[in-house]
C-alpha cells in the first residue's frame, strides 16, 4: 500500500487549506484512514481519521474546525482545515489502518494502530 499526501502550504491564521491522500495498492475501501501531524520539537499527534464506514474521530483541538472525508471510488481521503491558527502548523501525515470496524472507535486516534504510512506535508500557518 502506497500513500501519496499532497495540499500543504502557507497560509494566513483564520484561512483554509485542505489535503489530500491518494491510495494505492489494496484495496482502499476497507482501511481506516487517519490524518496525524508533528510538529517541530513535538511528538505526532492524532488529528482525524474515517473508518470505511464513514464514522469519523477527531482531536479535540481540530473538532469543529477540520473535516476529514473519503472518496472510496478515488481511493482518496480528504482533511479540510478551516479557521486555520498558528497552533495547527506541522508536517500532515496521511496513514491506513488494518482496524477491524468494532475496534476502530476505541483505538482509531492510536498511530500505532496505522500500519502504512505516507511522506508528510508541511502547513505552516502564520499569524
Amino acid at each position: 500500500v502506497q500513500l501519496q499526501a499532497f495540499g500543504g502550504g502557507l497560509v494566513q491564521a483564520g484561512d483554509s487549506l485542505t489535503l489530500s491522500c491518494a491510495v494505492s495498492g489494496r484495496t482502499f475501501s476497507s482501511y481506516p484512514m487517519g490524518w496525524f501531524r508533528q510538529a517541530p520539537m513535538s511528538e505526532r499527534q492524532f488529528v482525524a481519521a474515517v473508518a470505511w464506514s464513514g464514522i469519523t474521530l477527531y482531536a479535540d483541538s481540530v473538532k469543529g474546525r477540520f473535516t476529514i472525508s473519503r472518496d472510496n471510488a478515488k481511493n482518496t481521503v480528504y482533511l479540510e482545515m478551516n479557521s486555520l491558527k498558528p497552533e495547527d502548523t506541522a508536517v500532515y501525515y496521511c496513514a491506513a489502518s488494518t482496524l477491524a470496524a468494532q475496534a476502530f472507535a476505541v483505538f482509531g486516534k492510536s498511530g500505532g494502530n496505522y500500519v502504512y504510512w505516507g511522506q508528510g506535508t508541511e502547513v505552516t500557518v502564520s499569524s
